[in-house]
């Protein structure tokens, strides 16, 4: 796994030192659920920033590479709707369940997000820091709901990676969101792999209370979701292998 994120973080550093210092590279990472988006993503992200601390031959908007981590890393749970949204839905105990569906996402706020991400990054000499930065949600597993502004993406992140199922999802009004990546890479596994995953993780965390209901939870509401994905995407830019590795399994 280290090797296959050395040689996605080095694509994405070869893109950073062709690319002016005032636009950024947004980058997608999609996959049904349990294929291992979380993982790589914050491997990637971790690998693009210890190059650019060791290499200031990458320019940023204010000058401050080696003091600024040049890459950061959003996930897309943080557009989850609150549990009180769902509450408010005609069948309440359908959006419980299905939580995770894209119609249980606040697919129109992440949109706006990514608009904000697509401005010109301005110099030192016209930016105001506070001004400029965009934020992103999280989401908060203790509470099981979001955190509002909870990611701050400074102006000196010309690297942004979004991690998450519906990144690339290709109907209204995640289209819009996706048509602005610059890159789209999904990571692919197999339906077999990917439910012994789904299992294991759902019974280890303790979001089902045993193996029956971790089986019911992956059959009826992860796999529908990960079908939907693969049915409704656009095109990725890249199609990366996911790894039989156990510390894979965390999304």
């Amino acid at each position: 796994m280290d090797d296959q994120a050395a040689h996605l973080a080095s694509i994405l550093v070869q893109r950073l030192r062709s690319t002016s210092p005032t636009s950024r590279i947004i980058v997608g990472l999609s996959g049904v659920p349990a294929s291992g988006k979380s993982t790589l993503a914050q491997i990637i992200v971790d690998r693009v920033n210890e190059t650019f601390r060791a290499d200031s031959s990458v320019e940023t908007v204010d000058g401050e590479t080696k003091h600024n981590n040049v890459a950061v890393l959003i996930g897309l749970d943080g557009w989850h709707m609150t549990r009180a949204q769902l509450d408010a839905f005609p069948d309440p105990r359908l959006a419980h369940d299905r939580r995770g569906a894209h119609w249980t996402f606040d697919g129109e706020s992440y949109v706006h997000f990514m608009r904000a991400l697509r401005h010109p990054l301005r110099t030192a000499d016209t930016s105001s820091e506070e001004a400029d930065v965009v934020y992103a949600p999280s989401f908060d597993h203790a509470i099981k709901d979001p955190t509002p502004r909870a990611v701050p993406v400074h102006p000196y992140h010309r690297l942004v990676l979004i991690e998450g199922l519906y990144t690339f999802l290709g109907i209204p009004p995640w289209r819009e969101a996706a048509e602005m990546l610059d890159e789209r890479w999904w990571l692919d596994v197999g339906e077999a792999e990917a439910e012994e995953r789904l299992v294991a993780r759902h019974v280890r965390s303790g979001i089902a209370k045993d193996l029956d209901e971790a089986k019911w939870r992956s059959r009826e509401n992860d796999a529908p979701n990960g079908q939907f994905i693969r049915e409704n995407m656009l095109k990725p830019t890249r199609v990366i292998k996911s790894l039989t590795d156990l510390t894979l399994i965390t999304s």
